[in-house]
């Protein structure tokens, strides 16, 4: 993989990420058009490892947050008095929220990287989770607020999350839906689906590098590998302040309607043998 390769898609990982429009679907899609195999071992595992950089964008920006929940979770485990305090609650939501799709994606893994990285399943899923985001969006009364979030909400956008897994859905779109219908204000979900996606993200990279290095050495390369890591985060950590500043004053409308719109370019350029799907 050259230089340009290796920030196009970085830069495309950092800012689809956490809008609610599926990193892993533009990445696959990007890769296919780039003339990759989009499912062979080195490919799939470049596409994990570079989302790392969106995790450190994640720590870097809400680092405060991050602090403040860390120690306020820790203190309840050691003193039952502060365990009434919103943040050791949240902190046990976020721990809750990120358990079902780490088990979830160890037991269909070999799923999730060959079958499911398929063109039609990615057109199809973009579309199809567009109308549960319209529905979640149109439907959302936004009464609840962060110090409303409970182990249930996040227990409930964590199964959620799971349908992440198909490349197309989308992780953020997907928790933003489940946190709509749980109630949930934009600027709450938005913020919620960033935290959860710390271990997530973070757990799936640090599994690929375990696990797939020789098959980054002798396919995409490290440096490209890294390379698109760097840009990731760079490109990630703008287009979070972005997204939080956006979703306090619109609604998903204009994400909908792009979904949709490249869901139906995908499919069409599939069904026409433009492009093969796997």
């Amino acid at each position: 993989m050259n230089v340009v390769e290796a920030s196009l898609l970085g830069a495309v990982e950092g800012l689809t990420e956490f809008l609610p429009v599926s990193s892993t679907g533009h990445l696959t899609i990007l890769e296919k058009l780039l003339g990759y195999s989009i499912d062979d071992a080195d490919v799939t595992a470049f596409t994990a490892i570079i989302q790392v950089g969106a995790v450190f964008a994640t720590l870097l920006y809400f680092r405060a947050d991050f602090a403040r929940l860390l120690r306020g979770w820790v203190r309840g485990l050691a003193r039952p008095q502060w365990r009434d305090h919103p943040d050791y609650r949240f902190g046990w939501a976020v721990v809750i929220g990120s358990i079902p799709i780490g088990l979830v994606g160890l037991a269909f893994k070999d799923v999730v990287e060959g079958t499911l990285r398929n063109l039609w399943f990615v057109g199809t899923a973009l579309i199809v989770w567009s109308l549960v985001m319209a529905y979640a969006d149109g439907n959302a009364t936004q009464k609840r607020h962060e110090e409303d979030v409970t182990w249930r909400d996040t227990l409930a956008i964590g199964l959620t999350q799971c349908l992440a897994l198909i490349p197309g859905v989308s992780r953020s779109g997907a928790t933003m839906s489940a946190g709509l219908m749980r109630d949930l204000d934009r600027v709450t979900v938005t913020r919620l689906s960033f935290f959860l996606s710390v271990p997530a993200l973070f757990a799936a990279g640090a599994l690929e590098v375990l696990t797939s290095a020789g098959d980054i050495s002798g396919g995409v390369g490290w440096p490209a590998t890294i390379l698109a890591t760097a840009v990731s985060f760079a490109v990630a950590y703008g287009a979070i302040s972005w997204l939080l500043r956006f979703v306090g004053h619109h609604s998903y409308t204009s994400f909908i309607i792009y979904r949709v719109l490249l869901g139906t370019g995908v499919l069409g350029l599939v069904a026409a043998d433009v492009v093969s799907a796997a």
